[in-house]
């Protein structure tokens, strides 16, 4: 039988084992988590595209938003469009550099879920909320 306290740690081991599968890629690329976790989420939930968005669905700060959307924005992953009707609003596009990148880090993604056998790529996109659950956004 399980107890409460290894319930309890059960989100925070999810989440480390979750951020392992793509240490070969961060390596790889040389981006950083935060930066995967926007990326991926930009893939994952298009009409849902500013750092706004990414901060109040993703769990992050806006500061840890804003430092990562200008890392891949100067990689030229991401790329700023202003919005038509309000100017305060920018969105944000992963670029054709940044695509291969997300489709990769979305195949890892789905790889990643203990039950990937019966998961596909569009329901992957609800892994995103993992690291809000346990309350340890980065």
């Amino acid at each position: 039988m399980i107890t409460i306290a290894q319930l309890t740690r059960l989100p925070r081991k999810f989440s480390k084992y979750y951020d392992r599968q793509f240490l070969p890629l961060l390596e790889k690329t040389g981006i950083s988590m935060r930066e995967l976790h926007v990326l991926l989420f930009l893939a994952n939930h298009p009409g849902q595209d500013t750092a706004r968005d990414v901060t109040e669905l993703r769990g992050l700060a806006k500061s840890q938003v804003s430092q990562a959307v200008e890392a891949l924005t100067g990689r030229g992953l991401l790329a700023r469009r202003a919005d038509g009707e309000d100017r305060r609003v920018v969105h944000l596009e992963i670029t054709e550099q940044g695509a291969p990148l997300a489709r990769e880090a979305g195949a890892l993604l789905v790889q990643a879920h203990p039950y990937r056998k019966k998961c596909t790529p569009a329901i992957a996109c609800y892994l995103d909320g993992v690291e809000v659950m346990n309350c340890n956004p980065r």
